[in-house]
């Protein structure tokens, strides 16, 4: 059932087939009863008229013959009433009626007059039914369940009036009718109703079939030749053999489709422009820069023998041209990521030592201030070494040179799947709406760039992109004047996604400001 249920999400020819099949029935059931309740009330109602109307008629013939018959002797109206009878079963044998004569007297002795000797139970007609009777002057009718003695019952209804015979008093005389015929005529119908409601639910079916067959296929096969154009293949065209307005939408489609290609391939031409330019420009920007560094080598190393001014400015060249060496590998590294051809070199290492030798081998001279809290002193992950340490650089120098003094507190964590580190300064921090500009490229807090420390503006955006190509996520928490807490959480294992966090992003020291030294 789950599986036929997953098929109808799945699939829009089916929903649709089973929504129409659903509403046509409901439409069929409703017509159905309708129709039916509407031909039983006629059948039943028709009968139930044309006997009252014989009946009453019967009766005031038969009130006539007896009003005649008063001036007769008794055994001349015994021949009447006797004639009357005999008439009344003749024709309840015919249609199958029962006719029942009682006087109306209050003793429940009266003697009841039957047209033939059945075994009707007397109880079949009501009590309350009677006394209507005996106070109306017209014929009434009732609908009943004709029972006899014999345990049989009968659906059919009973009409009943007064006559008055001379020299014996006021009788009540009732007419019960079977309406087995009837019944038997509406199960006919009923079964006919069911049948015709089947075969117009399976033509709606059918015809819905075909109508989804021209309308949901051709919007079937866009969907397959989308899927292609998303896999890759740009040649993926839909087939347009018509002029109506599914033609229109595969036309649409062809002419959205060539112009998607046709952007494609230009970014792609712009992308590979782009890289190599980049390429082309590093690479001819470093024979000159060696030159330059040699020569700023040779001057720094003889700055003692120079002007201060003079051996000042020794001091800013071999630093700026430190910086610009390092422009140059991150715009390297960030063509390589626009381009999607950076790769991870993946081994097995301790990332505790790995954070202990970045820390060493970045301020050695500053290890007093910047503090390392290990759950472990050993924690094995797979991931590529030479991306993890050059994250690790750059969240610690950031730290470091935003610290104001203040002092980093860098802290490992791990869970069973996953490994986190921690970065927290207690600097200048940063405000809640620069945070999403945090890991944009060449974006400073310092919007004056006047700061004398800081890289080139794409460490956090280069660090962001390795912890994605390890499938983990880097978060950054700051407060202005508080400092800032960066965390990184990794996979354990290669080709696994985190699932938990070791380290809480917002650290329990936020509301103070805290001096570690």
């Amino acid at each position: 059932m789950l599986k036929f249920l997953t098929k109808i999400k799945q699939s829009l020819s089916l929903k649709v087939l089973i929504t129409n099949i659903l509403f046509a029935f409901l439409i069929v059931t409703v017509v159905g009863v309708l129709v039916h309740n509407q031909i039983s009330a006629t059948f039943i109602n028709e009968k139930v008229a044309i006997s009252k109307v014989e009946t009453r008629n019967a009766l005031t013939l038969a009130q006539g013959h007896f009003n005649i018959a008063r001036f007769q002797d008794d055994s001349g109206l015994n021949k009447v009433v006797q004639d009357f009878i005999t008439s009344s079963r003749e024709d309840g044998s015919l249609s199958g009626r029962e006719t029942v004569i009682l006087p109306i007297s209050e003793s429940k002795k009266s003697k009841i007059y039957q047209t033939v000797p059945t075994l009707l139970v007397l109880d079949s007609i009501p009590e309350d039914f009677r006394e209507k009777v005996r106070e109306n002057k017209e014929v009434l009718d009732k609908r009943i369940t004709i029972r006899y003695s014999d345990g049989k019952e009968f659906p059919g209804f009973l009409i009943g009036g007064k006559l008055n015979i001379p020299r014996s008093g006021e009788f009540e005389i009732y007419y019960l009718f079977k309406l087995t015929a009837q019944f038997q005529s509406i199960s006919y119908i009923t079964w006919i109703l069911i049948f015709t409601g089947l075969l117009i639910v399976l033509l709606i079916g059918l015809s819905t079939q075909f109508v989804i067959r021209q309308v949901v296929s051709p919007v079937k096969a866009a969907a397959e030749v989308a899927e292609k154009f998303t896999s890759g293949d740009l040649t993926s065209r839909m087939k347009v053999s018509t002029q109506d307005e599914l033609a229109s939408l595969g036309n649409s489609f062809n002419e959205m489709a060539v112009s998607i290609q046709q952007q494609i391939y230009r970014l792609e031409n712009l992308s590979r422009l782009q890289q190599r330019f980049v390429a082309d420009v590093s690479h001819e920007l470093r024979t000159p820069l060696t030159t330059i560094r040699m020569a700023a080598e040779v001057i720094y190393q003889q700055k003692s023998e120079f002007d201060p001014s003079i051996a000042r400015s020794s001091e800013l060249l071999i630093n700026q041209i430190d910086r610009f060496e390092l422009l140059l590998s991150d715009l390297l590294e960030v063509s390589r990521f626009d381009a999607e051809a950076a790769t991870l070199d993946v081994e097995s290492f301790d990332i505790c030592n790995m954070v202990r030798k970045t820390l060493d081998y970045l301020h050695p001279s500053k290890s007093p201030v910047i503090e390392i809290a290990s759950s472990k002193d050993s924690i094995q992950i797979e991931a590529d070494p030479r991306r993890i340490e050059r994250i690790l650089r750059n969240l610690i120098t950031n730290a470091y040179e935003h610290s104001e003094g203040l002092g980093v507190k860098i802290q490992i964590a791990d869970s069973d799947n996953e490994v986190a580190v921690g970065v927290r300064d207690y600097g200048l921090g940063f405000n809640l709406e620069d945070a999403p500009k945090l890991f944009d490229r060449f974006w400073r807090a310092d919007p004056s760039r006047a700061r004398t420390s800081g890289g080139t503006g794409l460490g956090l955006s280069i660090a962001l992109e390795d912890t994605k190509l390890h499938q983990g996520q880097l978060l950054a928490w700051g407060e202005k004047n508080k400092g800032a807490h960066f965390v990184l959480t990794l996979p354990k294992r290669h080709g696994f996604s985190i699932q938990s966090f070791p380290i809480n992003l917002i650290p329990a020291d936020s509301e103070s400001t805290v001096k570690i030294s």
